[in-house]
This record gives C-alpha cells, sequence and structure tokens, in this order.
C-alpha cells in the first residue's frame, strides 16, 4: 500500500509540471473568462506542490544549504524574467512594479515566512534554535541591498523624484551583483558550517541519515522543478488580470496586485520552509528565507537595470515614508531575534505581527 502511494505521488508530481506548461502555452496573452481562471487556479496550487517536492528531492542529494540556494535562486530567476515581461507591457502604470515587488519579497520573506517558521518551530520544539553566524550574516546582506537599492534613491537629488540616475543605478545593480556573489561564495564554500542546521546542544548537522536519491533522479528532478516553477509564475501573471480587476473592483491600491502576485511565487519556498521547520531543521528554513530575499533584490536590480535601456517608462526605486519605517522595524526585530541563535513563540509572533502591519498599510496605505 506504502509503495502505492509512493508511485502515485511520484506520477501526479511528474504530470502537473507538464500540465501547467501546457496550460500556461494555452492562455499565454489571452483574456480568461471565469471557469478558466478558475482552472489555472488549481493547476497552479498543484504547480506549487510540485516545485516543493522536486526542491526537496534535489535538497536531498546535494544537501545543505545548496538545497534552500537551489529553490530560492530558481524562483528568483524566473521572477524576474515575470517584472521585467510586465514592466515591458504596462506602460507608465508598471514604472513602480520593481520596488513593489521587490519590496513585497523581503516583508513576506524577512517577516512572513520568518516569522511563520519560528512560531511553528518553537511551538512544536518549545525553542527554535538556528547559526547566528550565518543567519546574521544572511540578514546584513539582505538589509544592505534593500537600504542600496529601495532607500537611497528617495534622497538622491541628481534625478528628479525616487529615481536613480544612469550612474546611480548602475552602481546599484554592480553593488548588488558583487555582495550576491559573495554571499552564495560565502554560504556554499568558505563558511558552509554556518549555514547547516544544528543540534539543541549547538552541534552542527552536516547530513541527513535516510539514503539521498540517485543522480538520475535528481536530475529529472531539476528539470521538473524547472517546468513547475516556469508555471506557477506564468499561470500567475495569466490570472493577474483577474486580480487587477478584483483589486480595482474593491478600490484598494494598485501596489496590492504585487503583493498578491509575489504570495503565489513565493509559496514554494514558504511550504518547503514550514516543512523544515516540521523536521527541527529551521536554520534551512531560514536559509529559504532570507536566501530568496537575498536573490529577489540582488537578481532583480541589475536585470531592471538593463531592461530600463529599452524602456520608456521611468524606473521609480525609491520606497515612502510608510515602507521605510517598516524595513527599520524589520532589520532592527531581525537583528534581535538573530543574535540568541534560539527563538521563542514570542519572536515568531512579533515577525508576523509586523508583515501584518505591512499587508494592511498595503491595502489600506
Amino acid at each position: 500500500m506504502i509503495t502505492r502511494l509512493r508511485a502515485l505521488a511520484t506520477q501526479w508530481t511528474a504530470a502537473v509540471p507538464v500540465l501547467a506548461v501546457v496550460l500556461l502555452a494555452l492562455t499565454w496573452g489571452r483574456d480568461l473568462p471565469g471557469p478558466v481562471v478558475a482552472v489555472v487556479t488549481l493547476v497552479l496550487a498543484g504547480a506549487v506542490l510540485a516545485a516543493v517536492h522536486h526542491a526537496e528531492v534535489i535538497a536531498h542529494r546535494v544537501g545543505e544549504p545548496f538545497g534552500s540556494l537551489v529553490l530560492a535562486v530558481a524562483v528568483t530567476i524566473i521572477e524576474v524574467a515575470l517584472i521585467v515581461t510586465l514592466m515591458a507591457d504596462g506602460g507608465d502604470k508598471s514604472a513602480t512594479l520593481a520596488r513593489d515587488t521587490v519590496f513585497a519579497a523581503v516583508m513576506i520573506t524577512c517577516n512572513g515566512i520568518v516569522g511563520i517558521c519560528l512560531l511553528a518551530g518553537a511551538l512544536r520544539h518549545r525553542v527554535a534554535v538556528f547559526n547566528p553566524e550565518g543567519t546574521g550574516a544572511a540578514l546584513a546582506t539582505v538589509a544592505t541591498l534593500a537600504t542600496l537599492s529601495l532607500v537611497l534613491p528617495t534622497f538622491t537629488t541628481s534625478k528628479r523624484g525616487p529615481e536613480f540616475s544612469t550612474a546611480q543605478l548602475t552602481f546599484a545593480a554592480l553593488a548588488s551583483l558583487v555582495l550576491y556573489g559573495l554571499f552564495v561564495a560565502t554560504q556554499t564554500m568558505r563558511h558552509r558550517d554556518y549555514f547547516l542546521p544544528i543540534t539543541r546542544m549547538g552541534e552542527v548537522i552536516d547530513s541527513e541519515h535516510a539514503e539521498g536519491p540517485s543522480n538520475r533522479a535528481a536530475l529529472i528532478s531539476v528539470g521538473l522543478l524547472g517546468l513547475a516553477l516556469i508555471g506557477v509564475v506564468g499561470l500567475a501573471k495569466g490570472v493577474s488580470p483577474t486580480i487587477e480587476s478584483g483589486v480595482e473592483n474593491a478600490g484598494m491600491p494598485h501596489a496590492v496586485v504585487g503583493v498578491i502576485i509575489a504570495l503565489l511565487v513565493l509559496l514554494p519556498e514558504t511550504i518547503a520552509a514550514l516543512r523544515a521547520t516540521r523536521r527541527d531543521r529551521v536554520q534551512t528554513s531560514l536559509n529559504l528565507a532570507l536566501g530568496s530575499a537575498m536573490a529577489s533584490i540582488g537578481l532583480t536590480i541589475p536585470a531592471v537595470a538593463v531592461a530600463s535601456v529599452w524602456l520608456s517608462g521611468p524606473l521609480v526605486l525609491g520606497l515612502g515614508p510608510t515602507h521605510m519605517v517598516l524595513l527599520a522595524l524589520t532589520v532592527v526585530v531581525g537583528t534581535l531575534t538573530v543574535v540568541p541563535g534560539r527563538a521563542t513563540p514570542l519572536q515568531g509572533g512579533v515577525h508576523l505581527v509586523v508583515f501584518a502591519a505591512y499587508l494592511e498599510l498595503a491595502v489600506t496605505p
């Protein structure tokens, strides 16, 4: 019976990514009626679950922290492609799309995912334990990237409005790439042990006891993960007009669309992080959350810098006062959470309240 269930799980996780890409090809660039939107949403949810499954297969084969890095980078690369595509199609109203999406990703990962994982881990295991050296380094990198790319444009004077001049945008793009590359090298080579899960006694867990999948199975999962993520982001774009009309009819700001799409795109990382927390691997959850925030900034800003060469509209990156306060609060709370290397349900609850405040202010600014 167990063997049959495993075989069934393998079959649907292989079929759904292919189905998602086929459905994406059939619906791309078309106005979708209500029943089709419902079908697309169901397939989108299945593609999210399939992506998580294949990411876990890859993570089990290559080990940490490479496994969490694979999912974070894969999701972000396709997310960046979606942002650039929407900017090219959206005209002037997409001027703030990159800013809104990146900031939404930072708040979702640094407060939403981190908060729910710390809360779940602490409730399940009394306290959630992680390595403060690796997590602190990741948080510092996210804070630096966010400040350079999203805060400084509000205060620069070379160009009117919360925008970078060409030279400033070039510097921000290069700085983002350098910092992200340096972090990946630190995470995967020189100080890899800082980003591995630890026991209650602070001992590093360098490998899992269960036998890993074969090279062939891992390679198949790599291909299916790519298809699933393409399906997730592409189908999210397909249902975005329905989301936009719903947001507009509800009288909410247009930035809410970016928040909803970011929530959909980051669902695979959220589910993967929660599953890692259930296994008492909170460090893996934090790697996924902070790594996704870092990749979102470190890859999006260079991409939109290059895209701005042919995009005719303005590129607004600077945050407003409310969002800058939320970003500063996130950095302060995150620092106080990371320093002890242990978290109670209180720390998880604090992060979730900050995230809830962001959502509330996004709906009613």
